[in-house]
């Protein structure tokens, strides 16, 4: 999931910041080495194939450092002796031990470390193999989390400590070492969270272990059994409270947990339940089941607005309608539902299951997971509320560079990817013009790339295959240029004379227009015309849900 880019064009909107996910990287464009090595899949990241990490953390409140060690299950597909592990700085490694006691060397470049082996050890190709890395530091702290990332530290309204991280865009590097790369997440992980006893420690999945260490310390171990993104697995420490309930989806009883700070114990109850139960109502009937039955769903009290950790969401939305009470379609449809509730919940199918292979793809996340907001308008108040929040989020988009980033960086596009992403979906959708066939391409998405990593390629030619419409002039006109296609036309007697400009070579999005009836045309960018004579054409209007300009010539 992911909100954080919006803070840019939100602010110019509501004058407070935006839907809460990752740090905005979209307006950097001079690259350096160490931006080509987090964001490519160099020879010391493509041999091996990470399996599972096992992390241990043992933050410390007072100096705000942290220590631990996470280890790694990965197979060796390749026989490579050189390994890349990211780990931003100042934190660093504290010492490597390999699972077969092999020597090793450890060196560092900039937000990197290579762990290198002797040539002359023997690593057996497509074998499944451990290495431990013991880490500690100062982590980077986020001072406006979620849009600055980083390790949250802060108090509740009672003075207790409440910490948390929120790592998205910036990488889970910012904290434990790993492979920060979005195309390879580890099929299960672990984390072991280390507290003093007074306060209480949840993570992603299910709680697997709480043990006493003594002298005031407590340890709790939570446990994934399906893939996840590194930046999603985080810890939250607080003074929590927890209640939970049984939801019945389509794939059976489904485990809700709520973990909330304790004085906010009733306001959760009152206000979550029935918002999440709706919203699993409405996104299994659009995108099929969700995703993580068996790690269970969870929403989490956060130290920040929201993200998308996988089935351990967090909620700082202050228990209110809207985004963070406001409305930032302008329609008022905004106010009907709470907005990091239904967002953040989208992410868990698309961003946490389906996932973007590069970030330069993160508008897959995006653009997808804000739809979700117009399909739970829908959902509850109907289809012309829908089409009323999709077209009125149009005014916070910029247009100031692509949806799609530079590839192989680290380098997402722009923050558009959220409000543009969802009304090129919303343009699919009408030139489908079949709502069923549309739902079962959104359940289609959802089981044929169920836990994968994927390209726009790949979603692109699924839509298009599964649509039987070429698609790929419309997807190159939005999410590759910033041009919005303009209809140019001109009205004579009877005659309509149409074509599109400020477009794509071979643009050919179908319009829907009103003359005398609701109709399509085909513009393309030779001049068409189209004769009713003798009628008179009358009032001339396009469509709502078209994401177009229209001027009228002489």
């Amino acid at each position: 999931m992911k909100l954080i880019f919006l803070s840019f064009i939100l602010g110019i909107t509501l004058s407070s910041t935006g839907p809460a996910n990752g740090q905005p990287l979209q307006k950097k464009r001079d690259y350096s080495r160490q931006d080509t090595l987090r964001g490519s899949l160099t020879s010391e990241r493509v041999w091996w194939d990470v399996l599972h990490y096992n992390i241990e953390v043992n933050p410390d409140y007072l100096t705000k450092t942290i220590q631990g060690r996470n280890i790694i299950t990965y197979r060796n597909i390749e026989g490579g002796k050189k390994m890349q592990i990211d780990l931003q700085q100042p934190m660093q490694i504290d010492s490597v031990h390999d699972g077969e006691g092999l020597k090793t060397e450890l060196s560092r470049d900039g937000n990197l470390y290579y762990i290198t082996w002797d040539a002359k050890q023997v690593m057996q190709v497509k074998k499944q193999r451990t290495i431990t890395l013991y880490f500690s530091g100062k982590p980077k702290e986020a001072v406006n989390p979620p849009w600055d990332g980083g390790w949250i530290w802060k108090k509740d309204n009672n003075g207790n400590p409440w910490m948390s991280v929120a790592c998205q865009g910036l990488g889970a590097s910012v904290w434990y070492p790993c492979k920060d790369h979005q195309s390879d997440e580890p099929d299960s992980a672990s984390i072991t969270i280390i507290t003093p006893d007074t306060l209480t420690a949840v993570s992603n999945g299910r709680l697997a272990a709480k043990k006493t260490r003594g002298k005031g310390i407590t340890s709790w171990t939570w446990q994934l059994k399906n893939p996840v993104n590194s930046y999603n697995i985080v810890p939250y420490i607080g003074k929590y409270a927890n209640f939970s309930d049984i939801y019945n989806g389509e794939n059976g009883k489904l485990d809700l947990n709520y973990w909330c700070l304790d004085y906010n114990l009733g306001r959760a109850k009152s206000h979550l339940e029935p918002q999440v139960k709706a919203m699993l109502k409405c996104f299994e009937y659009w995108f099929g089941p969700y995703p993580f039955y068996s790690d269970g769903y969870k929403l989490v009290e956060a130290p920040h607005l929201g993200m998308e950790h996988q089935s351990a969401i967090a909620y700082g939305n202050g228990y209110k309608m809207g985004y963070n009470g406001k409305d930032w379609s302008g329609t008022g449809q905004g106010l009907k539902w709470d907005f990091i509730v239904v967002h953040e919940s989208g992410h868990e199918w698309f961003g946490n299951s389906i996932t973007a292979k590069d970030i330069a793809d993160m508008w897959l996340h995006e653009g997808f997971t804000s739809y979700s907001e117009t399909l739970f308008t829908e959902c509850q108040s109907g289809k012309k509320a829908a089409q009323d929040y999709v077209t009125g989020v149009r005014k916070v988009i910029q247009n100031d560079i692509p949806l799609i980033g530079d590839y192989g960086v680290n380098q997402e596009g722009s923050g558009d990817m959220y409000c543009k992403g969802a009304n090129l979906i919303h343009i699919l959708r009408q030139v489908i013009n079949d709502d069923e066939k549309f739902r079962k391409i959104l359940r289609g998405l959802n089981k044929r790339f169920y836990h994968q990593e994927v390209s726009t390629k790949d979603i692109e030619t699924f839509i298009s295959t599964n649509s039987k419409i070429d698609f790929s002039k419309i997807f190159d006109q939005y999410l590759r240029t910033t041009q919005i296609p303009k209809l140019e036309y001109k009205i004579k007697g009877g005659d309509l004379t149409y074509r599109w400009i400020n477009c794509v070579k071979g643009f050919n999005l179908p319009l829907k227009v009103t003359f005398k009836g609701e109709r399509w045309i085909r513009p393309t960018e030779e001049w068409q015309v189209l004769s009713l004579y003798p009628e008179s054409i009358g009032v001339f209007t396009i469509n709502q849900n078209f994401y177009i300009n229209s001027v009228k010539v002489n």
